[in-house]
């Protein structure tokens, strides 16, 4: 049996939604050991999660991917090494996020060349647009190093803004 639980944290980007599952149900579900994470949003995120009845409040299971979003706004850290849950997703989707988990840190792709990456050439982009949209570990799984063909940002759930911070933090020009 697992637990849902969450932790709101702040960053530059406003209050993220933390949201992982723990092995057990009891009350120190948590363990110690820490949730897989499932969610990561923001608010006025598309598609956001939001906190559901049932959920357990537990900050201490996500310390240390709190303590690993901390470094990376500050910029000392390039990856995340979280333990994350399988979560919903087709398998087109899934192929689609380890190709996102694939791109360097400082570095972007265009969504023609996730196409390709996962075999979906010419209309496929659109498909992959929306299941890059429909990423649910925003910052972790980096969608936000995805843009346009010439170069452009386009799309980001949580907004152009935040993506754009985002990419700055990384060094890239946005």
């Amino acid at each position: 049996m697992t637990t849902t639980v969450y932790a709101r944290v702040e960053s530059p980007l406003g209050e993220l939604l933390l949201v992982g599952e723990t092995a057990g149900g009891g009350p120190d579900a948590a363990g110690g050991a820490g949730a897989r994470l499932r969610s990561l949003s923001m608010p006025g995120q598309k598609g956001g999660v939001a906190v559901q009845d049932g959920w357990r409040h537990a900050p201490e299971a996500f310390a240390e991917a709190a303590a690993q979003l901390e470094a990376y706004f500050a910029g000392r850290s390039t990856r995340f090494d979280v333990p994350l849950a399988q979560g919903p997703g087709t398998e087109f989707q899934r192929r689609v996020w380890a190709v996102l988990e694939s791109i360097p840190y400082g570095s972007t792709v265009s969504y023609g060349e996730v196409a390709a990456r996962v075999g979906a050439s010419g209309a496929g982009v659109r498909a992959v647009g929306t299941a890059i949209g429909r990423n649910p570990l925003l910052v972790v799984r980096p969608c936000h190093r995805v843009i346009g063909a010439d170069g452009a940002l386009r799309g980001y759930a949580a907004g152009l803004e935040r993506k754009k911070l985002l990419l700055g933090i990384e060094g890239v020009a946005g």
